[in-house]
């Protein structure tokens, strides 16, 4: 099977082609240059893996949550690059991704949302699938779900931000803090190999982010109330 998987859910850009097992992966801290150096990193990727898209089975992006414009950019290329070449694509959750990156059994997952707001989600492995122990939300650090036990892994630019509010709540329940960790486009080609096999790969035209939030930002009377 022949996955292109792509990520720029946050302000790293990723792109990764998963080939029968094999990968082949280009990821960057891109800033807000995401749109410049995606389009070359797909190339990039395809190149080494001696591939063209027509020979791809599917196309897997990073559905979200993230920030808005990195997830529009990369459902917008997924669904082109799919439109071109024929091929169906598959959204991906970006803190499952996360999680499955990580190798622990045991991940909360933080990206900063801004806004003084975490996405957040937990996640328990059990054998080689994971269990959803509080699905993908929106929270203020201080008010992220309560869990159970202890040898827990944060991970995500959430500790960054909010780590004294994160580690307060969670206490001695975190075995380690992981803050440079983020959704990566190899671990969205993993899961996407998964859920092309249970029929999940849709149309390109049903492909659509996962925002989460609503909102993009606060109005002026809300940054300083």
């Amino acid at each position: 099977m022949k996955i292109l998987a792509l990520d720029t859910s946050t302000e790293y850009c990723s792109t990764a082609v998963w080939r029968d097992g094999a990968v082949v992966e280009r990821d960057v801290h891109a800033g807000q240059s995401h749109s410049e150096l995606l389009l070359g990193m797909v190339d990039d990727v395809l190149r080494e893996s001696d591939l063209a898209l027509k020979d791809l089975d599917a196309i897997a992006y990073g559905a979200g949550p993230g920030t808005f414009t990195g997830l529009r950019i990369g459902c917008g290329v997924a669904q082109g690059l799919a439109y071109g070449a024929g091929r169906p694509v598959i959204g991906i959750g970006t803190l499952l991704a996360l999680a499955t990156g990580s190798g622990v059994p045991r991940a909360v997952c933080c990206l900063d949302a801004r806004m003084q707001q975490v996405y957040y989600a937990a996640y328990l492995r059990e054998g080689s699938e994971w269990k959803m122990v509080h699905e993908p939300a929106l929270y203020e650090p201080a008010r992220v779900p309560a869990i159970e036990g202890d040898g827990w892994t944060g991970l995500g630019s959430g500790f960054i931000a909010y780590r004294g509010a994160l580690a307060q709540r969670y206490g001695g329940q975190l075995a380690r803090i992981v803050p440079e960790a983020h959704p990566r486009a190899r671990d969205i080609a993993q899961l996407a190999v998964a859920a092309y096999l249970n029929g999940e790969a849709v149309p390109p035209d049903e492909a659509a982010p996962y925002y989460i939030r609503d909102k993009v930002a606060l109005k002026t009377d809300e940054r300083t109330s």
